[in-house]
């Protein structure tokens, strides 16, 4: 009884949020561009895409159709709003960041792949100007390693210099190692995809496969 109260809350909540959205997107029908409907509309849509996640007894979440819907208008969104402001919102770009990285999961194609994660490392670096944090440097590092080495270890150095202790500093070592495995992975079979779809006159998108594989190793 308690899994199905679960997801009837779940649902309840979704629909509320979805609800939300539509009165906004509403609105923005008179003020198309309006920044700050265009944050409250991904801000609703992250939330609808949150509470259609599922979560298995394990405690593992699993991105369903519904939320993965949700989150890409939820990019959508995002993006109309990086275009209304001059700058944005960290607090925002702290939703935004791992909801397009856990679009970048579902993704069907490497450049599709490539783009989101690009995108959440793009919100990462906002947040990590205005909050330069341990956490915030780490995990501008882990999302730069897919798409720019340079950019990650610059994030890793700046990380460990407001690291408390030597432990610390080892600790995110050999947390972004890990990660870098999966990343130096994922740009290799990335450049290998486009140029096979180059031979073939394509792009470098392979439908159907998740270039991640099952995920990017958070």
């Amino acid at each position: 009884a308690e899994l199905f109260e679960s997801n009837s809350s779940s649902g309840e909540a979704a629909k509320a949020y979805e609800e939300q959205a539509e009165r906004i997107e509403t609105k923005l029908v008179k003020e198309p561009g309006d920044p700050e409907l265009l944050k409250s509309l991904t801000r609703a849509q992250i939330n609808a895409g949150n509470a259609h996640v599922i979560v298995e007894p394990s405690g593992e979440r699993q991105v369903s159709a519904e939320a993965a819907q949700e989150y890409q208008r939820a990019y959508q969104s995002w993006s109309e709003y990086l275009k209304a402001v001059e700058k944005p919102d960290p607090g925002l770009a702290l939703l935004v960041a791992p909801m397009l990285l856990s679009l970048a999961e579902q993704a069907t194609t490497y450049p599709q792949a490539d783009s989101r994660i690009r995108a959440a490392s793009d919100a990462q670096l906002i947040v990590t100007r205005e909050r330069p944090t341990v956490n915030a440097w780490t995990t501008l590092a882990f999302y730069a390693l897919f798409t720019d080495p340079e950019l990650a270890e610059k994030a890793r150095v700046e990380a460990k210099k407001l690291a408390a202790s030597k432990s610390e500093r080892e600790a995110i070592d050999n947390q972004l190692d890990e990660f870098k495995k999966n990343a130096d992975n994922f740009r290799k079979e990335k450049a290998k995809a486009e140029k096979e779809a180059a031979k073939a006159g394509g792009t470098g998108a392979t439908p159907g496969v998740n270039p991640f594989g099952g995920g990017l190793g958070e």
